[in-house]
């Protein structure tokens, strides 16, 4: 079932296959995220949501029950929450997007010796090519946690023009008691995850070939 968005927030961009042509605005046209599929232990039905900007610079996942932690009253298997995304990216005709930069954000509590993981991939649909990130937290740590994954120009994938190609995000948090006390509960969560195309990235932008 599809789930219609527009609207405000992690960053994506427009669809079609790039010639040398850089823009460093976004186009002026609404672009539209549609939710093809949420599948994952972080992500349970309605607990993701999906917004555009209004500058179309970025778009925003934003979850509200996605937490991992481990501990003497926790389930034996909330040390490990996932979530995979399957969107359908609309933009106007004549473009293509690649994700410049991705930034991942949340709130972390691990007791010493605890450690605390989160790592991150996305791509389009049938392209080899996956852009990978982790990050580990080790214990004492309480506070926000925020993970940034910048792509060079020059590595940036844009979706090709004139195909059909859902773009995937998929996110993993996992927490390991370690040499923590027993008695101690160690959790990390994941509030939103942005995808930027900032302006210093003048070649997320490109127009295809007519």
């Amino acid at each position: 079932m599809l789930t219609h968005l527009i609207a405000s927030g992690m960053a994506l961009s427009t669809l079609f296959a790039p010639t040398t042509g850089a823009f460093e605005d976004p186009p002026s046209d609404e672009i539209v995220i549609d939710v093809a599929t949420v599948n994952g232990s972080g992500c349970p039905e309605g607990t993701a949501d999906v917004a555009v900007s209004p500058d179309n610079k970025a778009f925003t996942v934003t979850y509200s029950d996605y937490l991992a932690e481990v501990g003497p009253d926790s389930d034996p298997t909330a040390f490990r929450r996932n979530c995979q995304l399957n969107l359908i990216v609309h933009v106007p005709q004549g473009f293509t997007y690649g994700i410049a930069q991705a930034d991942y954000r949340g709130f972390a509590h691990l007791a010493e010796g605890a450690t605390g993981t989160q790592k991150a991939g996305y791509y389009f649909q049938g392209d080899s090519q996956t852009t990978h990130s982790s990050k580990t937290f080790e214990g004492e740590y309480s506070d926000n946690w925020q993970v940034t994954d910048e792509t060079e120009i020059a590595d940036i994938v844009y979706k090709p023009c004139g195909v059909q190609r859902n773009f995937n995000i998929n996110t993993e948090l996992r927490v390991d008691a370690g040499t923590s006390e027993s008695g101690e509960t160690s959790f990390m969560t994941m509030d939103s995850t942005d995808g930027n195309i900032e302006t210093t990235y003048h070649f997320s932008w490109k127009k295809c070939e007519s």
